[in-house]
């Protein structure tokens, strides 16, 4: 049987930083009120000339670099991403001809929103436990503050841009235990940009082309949502909550963040928390925490995390995970 297993990780953040207090010079809004909600005290912004495949390749070539791999041992990449530098080709696609890899092996994209990432991972780790994979590239990466509308403060106070990347190699024992993945299509006006290349691509010029949110609604669902999929991933692994060492949440909001928590007995200490500093980065809101805590040294090797986003459409998803 083979298993996938965490090899190395990585991330990039543009250097502009974006905080509470320039935001109350843009919109009606003020520090403690976006800090009292969301937790939230800055996020990084991509220069003009910065895209998303811009951040994608730093990300991943810190996560090659710490797994002491090349880039010529890749016969995999996966990016998930809800802002692509273009229609077509895919990000993943232009990645690959960045890192020099020319073994013609695939490479696609995703798109489920903030659960992009919890995706990604779970078509890889498919991948490596069918033989079609032995080393596989997975990226969150967004460029989500070319999506937002500046003067809309239900929003803009809330997303950033950044990358995170982890690099999975074959094992003989689990390091993916499980993932789990999950879709509701019915909600799709509770969260989404009501623009793109097949229905009012006219309009993208008319702001129809940025998110618009029912926050309130969201919030309720993504607390549910998560819930379940914790209990679930932990079910299907037999599984108490008390053997979980790290919580790795998608970084949208601290008050689903400590809701999930709660449910897990989870001290705030064992969480992972990088919305204070990032922001809702979207696909790459989980692989930039994992990677933040692994640096920082908080998560070891042999450690179990649990992984878990919400997003838009809605998706959802988690994976149990030993580091």
């Amino acid at each position: 049987m083979k298993y996938s297993k965490i090899l190395g990780t990585g991330s990039y953040l543009p250097k502009k930083v974006l905080h509470n207090s320039d935001l109350e010079k843009l919109v009606d809004t003020s520090d403690e009120w976006i800090r009292e909600r969301t937790g939230i005290q800055q996020r990084h912004i991509a220069a003009d000339d910065e895209t998303t495949l811009d951040l994608a390749e730093q990300a991943a070539r810190n996560a090659i670099d710490a797994s002491g791999l090349t880039a010529d041992d890749i016969d995999l990449i996966v990016i998930a991403t809800t802002t692509p530098d273009c229609v077509f080709p895919s990000v993943a696609t232009m990645l690959q001809a960045r890192l020099g890899i020319t073994n013609a092996s695939p490479a696609f994209d995703i798109q489920a929103v903030c659960a992009g990432f919890a995706y990604a991972l779970g078509v890889a780790d498919n991948f490596i436990r069918g033989g079609s994979a032995s080393v596989v590239l997975v990226i969150g990466a967004e460029t989500f503050s070319r999506i937002l509308n500046w003067e809309d403060r239900n929003t803009c106070v809330l997303f950033g841009d950044g990358a995170g990347a982890v690099l999975l190699g074959v094992s003989e024992q689990p390091g993916i235990h499980s993932t789990h993945l999950h879709a509701d299509g019915r909600y799709k006006e509770l969260l989404h940009v009501p623009s793109g290349v097949s229905s009012g691509y006219d309009a993208m010029q008319q702001q129809q082309a940025f998110v618009q949110m029912r926050g309130n609604e969201v919030f309720r669902m993504a607390v549910s949502k998560m819930r379940e999929v914790v209990e679930e991933a932990l079910a299907a692994n037999n599984m108490d909550k008390s053997e979980v060492d790290w919580l790795v949440p998608h970084q949208a909001n601290i008050r689903i963040i400590q809701a999930t928590a709660r449910k897990l007995n989870m001290s705030m200490d064992r969480v992972v928390l990088t919305v204070q500093n990032h922001g809702n980065t979207s696909a790459a809101s989980i692989p930039l925490a994992l990677d933040t805590a692994v640096r920082d040294g908080r998560i070891q090797r042999g450690e179990r995390l649990l992984l878990e986003g919400f997003g838009g459409g809605f998706t959802w998803g988690a994976a149990l995970i030993t580091f």
